[in-house]
Parts: C-alpha cells; structure tokens; sequence
C-alpha cells in the first residue's frame, strides 16, 4: 500500500509522533499508517466516513471528525484492493492543490 500511497504526485513520506509512517502532499497529511502497517488512516469527507462505515464495519472504523472532513480508520487486509486505491486517491485529492489535481487527472 506504500506503493500506492507514495505513487501520488508530490507525496511525502514523513515519521510520525509515534514512528509510524505519515504521508503529506505539500505538507499537509492525508494518510497515516499503523505501526504494524496493519491499518492506514485516511482523510475524507465525513458523509463517505459514516457511508462505508455503516456498509461495512468489519473494514472501516471512524476516527476523528471535524466540519467537512473525517478521518476513515481502515484494516488494509480486510479492504478490497481497488476501493483501498480508491480512497488513498481520494485522500490525496483533498489535500493537494489544485494544480496536482489537474495533473493528475490529465495523466489518467
């Protein structure tokens, strides 16, 4: 999953406060990873937190929530590999700028 985390444009790996692996695009996260490397937690926006959530909680977990955004505690194994590419992108996207975002989408 590092792989595709760190795919992204601009994508920096940093150390978190607890040594676990941090991912910021322009200094401003959008990923954590477990220490065990067992989950990623991932920004998004606060309805699609409580949609997958409720869909599927064996998989999902909600984390912190604030305004529009939410943070989605997800168990990498237990996660379908193109939804988890999904919503790494996802995250990605509301973070960067958007001149990134542009970039990206141009490439795809």
């Amino acid at each position: 999953m590092t792989k595709v985390v760190l795919g992204l444009p601009e994508v920096e790996e940093h150390e978190g406060w607890a040594g676990q692996p941090v991912f910021k695009v322009r200094g401003k996260s959008f990923a954590y990873m477990s220490e065990d490397g067992a989950r990623l937690l991932l920004k998004a926006l606060r309805e699609e937190q409580e949609a997958l959530v409720a869909d599927d909680p064996d998989v999902y977990a909600p984390s912190w929530a604030s305004g529009r955004f939410a943070w989605l505690d997800v168990m990498i194994e237990a996660a379908d590999d193109q939804e988890l590419r999904e919503l790494v992108t996802e995250a990605w996207r509301l973070s960067a700028p958007k001149r990134l975002v542009s970039r990206l989408d141009a490439a795809q």
